[in-house]
């Protein structure tokens, strides 16, 4: 069984997708044609909006009709959420150079650019990467980042999981566009790299929620209860979490 952290969905730009098991549906909203996804596999009603659009869950039997009635019932909602999407920041792009400024663990570094062997170093407060001629700076500095990540993540797990008894779990690190973890109980707890630009509480969030998953498989009273003990400020940080996860740079 898998669960995954569903915090922040990466819009378009880092190549969004429809899964397969939602269909395009169209309907009229106050003259406007707007688009949404239906997933049939839900036990009640339930809408959500994202950087990809409007979402609705609907058990599988319910008339399209009654679906639509639901959704326009909430019309001036829709409208105006997907209205503020237009406005909303995206995560930019970065581009790699001696002199670029990257967020890691919440703190700025200064990336360093010098001549090598394409690999990537750490000094305090600066990513050197030393490069080849015509080298993807990109490419060295995503590495690098990867292995801080993972140097960060595994203790903070290892940490959690001991609190709430569990072993270790495997730990594979993830460049998901839609998540930012998930949990197995078969192959263990994957991570989202790019937490690593992110303060070290908010990781500490997804780490707690996705251990969380080790003792229940759902999203019960019980599962936040865990979270709450490995994180008892969890729920400000989920929404942090949100906010500042809008922004993260695209390398």
């Amino acid at each position: 069984m898998l669960k995954q952290l569903e915090l922040f969905r990466w819009p378009q730009l880092f190549g969004g997708f429809i899964s397969s098991a939602a269909k395009p549906y169209h309907l009229i909203l106050s003259g406007r044609i707007v688009s949404y996804e239906l997933r049939r596999d839900r036990r009640r009603l339930s809408m959500r909006i994202d950087e990809r659009g409007l979402h609705v869950g609907a058990p599988r039997a319910l008339p399209v009709g009654e679906i639509e009635a639901f959704i326009k019932s909430h019309g001036d909602w829709v409208l105006q959420k997907l209205d503020e999407l237009v406005n909303r920041a995206v995560p930019r792009h970065l581009p790699i150079h001696d002199g670029a400024r990257l967020p890691v663990l919440g703190d700025e570094v200064a990336v360093r650019v010098t001549a090598g062997r394409n690999r990537g170093f750490w000094k305090p407060d600066e990513l050197w990467l030393a490069a080849r001629p015509n080298a993807d700076l990109a490419a060295l500095a995503r590495r690098a980042l990867q292995r801080r990540a993972m140097e960060h993540f595994s203790p903070r797990l290892a940490a959690a999981v001991a609190q709430i008894g569990k072993p270790v779990p495997p730990l594979v690190l993830s460049s998901a566009r839609t998540r930012w973890g998930s949990c197995s109980v078969r192959s263990g707890i994957r991570l989202n790299w790019r937490l690593i630009h992110l303060p070290a509480p908010l990781i500490d969030y997804v780490i707690a929620h996705e251990a969380a998953h080790l003792v229940e498989m759902n999203h019960s009273p019980r599962f936040w209860s865990v979270v709450g003990l490995l994180c008892p400020d969890w729920q400000n940080a989920r929404g942090e979490l949100k906010r500042q996860g809008a922004s993260l740079p695209l390398i």
